[in-house]
């Protein structure tokens, strides 16, 4: 009897521990934040406490400078808002916005991540699964750090460093993906270190994490699945599909490997042709077509998906 309790005992705690390992399995963390404010160190409390791996920005930099055929460093620049006007002049903000969303995404799905920077919270800010997490302070609370990270008293000059800096993060960031990143709506949650130590921050962080909500591993899983092939699919119509067969561009959305494509042209090839290219991208299993021909001017009518020669109007 004694020996039967023990086992039990023992067998209780192996499912604890594997329920505790399952949960954090998928936990997914996208956090922005300001330069001097102790992020960092919010950050690696947060990882070292769920056992997350932290996404560095090489991690992410170089195979969308690959993508982009450009040197590492011309995407790195040009995120921070110190690219040259040749580098500038090289950048595809449109197949940057994808390909980076697309390499965020692969990173996403294999759990356990905490990726920081990168507009990550915002690229995620569809996924109520994702804890998106912004770390900011006073402007003085960051000088006054900084200044001790970099042995100086020209608080002068560190002040007019970081005003530089937010003001290029918060341009690339408007130019790649249109949002603002003081915009409280596009986080769960915001801390600010200037009145929270860091402790209690990562706290609050790990306590988030636990919640119901960011437990489901399933859900998690067929969000980021969903949301990068759309991004492919996304990212294949930009590569094989022209401004001038579609100048509005095609809408994608993805649920369960469904895509569905809409968009108008007045050109009948790019509904042919974007569904061939969709088809194309591994993961999709069935299109739904909505894309709209529509004519140009002088004639009275527009030829729906299906339609084809029925539509026409006999003048």
């Amino acid at each position: 009897m004694y020996l039967c309790k023990i086992y039990a005992i023992f067998n209780c705690i192996i499912e604890s521990n594997s329920t505790r390992a399952g949960h954090s399995q998928m936990t997914v963390i996208a956090m922005t934040r300001q330069l001097g404010c102790l992020g960092t160190d919010v950050a690696k409390g947060i990882a070292d406490r769920l056992g997350l791996n932290i996404i560095h920005s090489e991690i992410v930099a170089n195979p969308v400078a690959g993508r982009l055929g450009v040197e590492e460093g011309t995407v790195l620049r040009y995120l921070e808002g110190s690219a040259l006007l040749f580098e500038r002049l090289a950048i595809n903000k449109r197949k940057l916005c994808q390909y980076t969303t697309e390499e965020i995404l692969s990173i996403a799905q294999q759990g356990r991540v905490l990726i920081r920077g990168w507009g990550a919270a915002t690229l995620l800010r569809d996924l109520p699964h994702v804890i998106s997490v912004r770390v900011c302070a006073s402007m003085n609370f960051r000088v006054r750090i900084m200044m001790e990270r970099l042995r100086t008293k020209d608080a002068e000059a560190v002040r007019h460093e970081l005003e530089r800096f937010d003001a290029a993060s918060a341009r690339a960031l408007r130019a790649s993906f249109n949002v603002e990143q003081e915009d409280a709506l596009l986080y769960h949650i915001v801390l600010n270190t200037d009145r929270l130590p860091v402790e209690a921050c990562v706290n609050a962080v790990c306590q988030l994490a636990e919640h119901p909500r960011f437990r489901d591993r399933v859900t998690t899983r067929t969000e980021l699945a969903d949301k990068l092939l759309e991004v492919k699919v996304n990212s294949a119509l930009t590569e094989e599909i022209g401004v001038s067969i579609a100048p509005t561009g095609v809408t994608v959305s993805a649920v369960n490997g469904r895509i569905t494509l809409a968009g108008m042209s007045s050109s009948g090839a790019l509904r042919r042709r974007a569904e061939k290219v969709a088809h194309q991208v591994a993961g999709v299993r069935q299109i739904d077509n909505r894309i709209v021909s529509v004519p140009t001017r002088g004639r009275g009518y527009a030829e729906a998906p299906g339609q084809g020669a029925r539509a026409r109007q006999t003048r």
